[in-house]
């Protein structure tokens, strides 16, 4: 297999757990607070970061690598489980999506400008159609907007797009999981710090599900999503993998409808159908 089929199978991958995070979230600010849920879910991956640097013995980050590292906890730490969790109060999982189709877009142009990639043409063409056929969807079948929700999201995608590209190209160098562990390490005596300051008063009112859905967001999309995602992005191209996340909203469309109970409609399929045929085009061109 060679590299590039490999960074678009291990990016997939990262997409695929990526996908149960809005809907996770959505489910565990019923009970946490968006603060409390966003260090909590960093600070419980950053133990799980740190023993794996032990276990495995790596050496620590060079002085020049802090500063990308930061960039990463900034943007996928902290900013995009931040403000998620604050949009995810107003709007619902569904809606949320719309914005996540843009996230390609957000990816790629920050990997022009921080990973120097020089995608050609036509791959702008099929990245901005893959992106609008996602959001015309979303904007269809996601429920009704509100400023409060959708300003954070706008935020989030921003944020994101930076980290993704940041880390991708620091696992360049680091390795995609000690980059992730790294980051998350970095970050961790603050948001250990709010994790004790905003955890409930209580934990008997606390349910079950969103028990799970820490669990899921501190593990899964806070650790081990971006142990394939970084390698995919480092090892397939930071544009051209990135456009797999168009298929993202289309996992979380099905999660949402299936643990949620939120509705998704039948032209799901077709929309789905064309996003796959823009993302074999941005593959072709990138």
């Amino acid at each position: 297999m060679d590299r590039t089929t490999d960074g678009w199978g291990s990016g997939l991958l990262g997409v695929i757990i990526f996908s149960g995070s809005l809907p996770a979230t959505r489910v565990a600010v019923g009970d946490f607070s968006p603060l409390f849920l966003t260090s909590a879910r960093a600070a419980i991956a950053a133990l799980l970061g740190a023993a794996l640097l032990v276990v495995l013995r790596q050496a620590r980050p060079r002085r020049g690598d802090l500063g990308p590292l930061a960039v990463v906890a900034l943007g996928v730490v902290v900013g995009f489980p931040l403000l998620t969790a604050l949009a995810l109060q107003h709007i619902t999982s569904a809606r949320s999506i719309v914005f996540i189709g843009l996230l390609p877009l957000a990816t790629a142009l920050f990997g022009v400008l921080r990973g120097g990639e020089r995608p050609r043409p036509a791959f702008w063409l099929f990245s901005c159609l893959g992106a609008a056929t996602m959001a015309g969807f979303a904007l269809a079948n996601g429920g009704a907007g509100s400023l409060a929700g959708d300003l954070p999201m706008v935020g989030a995608i921003l944020l994101c797009g930076l980290g993704y590209a940041e880390g991708a190209t620091l696992s360049r160098k680091l390795g995609g999981w000690q980059v992730i562990s790294w980051a998350l390490l970095l970050a961790l005596p603050a948001m250990a710090a709010i994790a004790l300051i905003t955890m409930p008063e209580s934990w008997s009112g606390i349910g079950g599900p969103a028990w799970v859905g820490l669990a899921y967001v501190s593990i899964f999309s806070m650790l081990i999503g971006f142990v394939f995602w970084y390698r995919g992005l480092a090892l397939g191209g930071i544009a051209a993998v990135g456009q797999l996340q168009l298929l993202q909203p289309f996992f979380g469309l099905a999660l949402a409808g299936l643990l949620l109970r939120e509705p998704v409609a039948w032209t799901m399929i077709a929309a789905t159908a064309l996003v796959v045929a823009c993302v074999a085009g941005a593959k072709r061109f990138a």
